[in-house]
């Protein structure tokens, strides 16, 4: 039968795990949450020893003595496993209120354009498939995705997120969608030229000596780079003669 553990001295199996280094993502999710089988429904078929890691993650006693060698195995069961029930729990009320306060506290951290002007960033995934891709960061302001700054972060995966919760959150709270960036960067560069192109007609911002640069610029430069990336050969390296 199993039995909750009752020290009062021992740390919660979602607290020790949230308070991981490299782990500031994600928020405590509930117990009840965790206890209702529902909320659960398909991860068995997605998560290896899922009754042990179900247990690990609610502070549950085994009913059989895990080996040594299982151990490992049950731990990474158990993070794989808190990670999907997260994507699932920060969708609801309960897990959206918690990472909104995470958000304006500014625990994801912030966009790392500058007209974005220190906007607060959200975690996201690009894939719903576990191991296909690292969490993200989306800004809300530049509708952007950049890869968070820390190498500690590289290591999560962004199902662990999802590729919907942002949008979720500004569903919910749409006041919290900041406006929209209305500045961009327009580089120039002070040149006297002589000849002037009838670029009026494309809406282009990058400018060069003051000009705008035409469309045909880019194509042209990407053509030339397929013709130098196929006629380019690995140079064979000559053996030396030995007498």
């Amino acid at each position: 039968m199993e039995e909750k553990m009752s020290s009062s001295e021992e740390v919660s199996w979602i607290l020790w795990f949230c308070g991981l280094r490299g782990n500031e993502f994600f928020c405590e999710v509930d117990e009840d949450y965790i206890q209702d089988k529902f909320n659960l429904t398909g991860l068995n078929e997605q998560v290896p020893h899922y009754r042990q890691a179900l247990d690990m993650i609610l502070d549950l006693e085994p009913d059989d003595e895990l080996e040594d060698n299982q151990s490992d195995l049950v731990e990474q069961a158990a993070e794989m496993l808190y990670g999907l029930i997260h994507a699932r729990y920060i969708l609801t009320n309960r897990g959206l209120a918690q990472m909104i306060e995470k958000y304006q506290q500014g625990d994801f951290g912030h966009c790392s354009r500058v007209y974005c002007e220190n906007q607060a960033v959200l975690p996201i995934g690009l894939s719903d498939v576990p191991g296909e891709a690292m969490v993200k960061l989306y800004c809300p302001k530049c509708m952007d995705v950049y890869t968070p700054k820390s190498s500690r972060h590289h290591h999560i995966d962004g199902v662990y997120f999802g590729t919907g919760f942002p949008h979720m959150l500004f569903m919910v709270h749409p006041e919290l969608r900041p406006p929209r960036a209305t500045n961009q960067f327009v580089p120039r560069l002070r040149f006297n030229v002589t000849k002037v192109f009838h670029l009026s007609l494309y809406p282009i911002y990058t400018r060069l000596y003051g000009f705008k640069i035409h469309p045909m610029a880019y194509h042209i430069q990407q053509q030339a780079r397929t013709r130098s990336a196929s006629t380019t050969r690995p140079r064979t390296q000559k053996q030396p003669h030995y007498k």
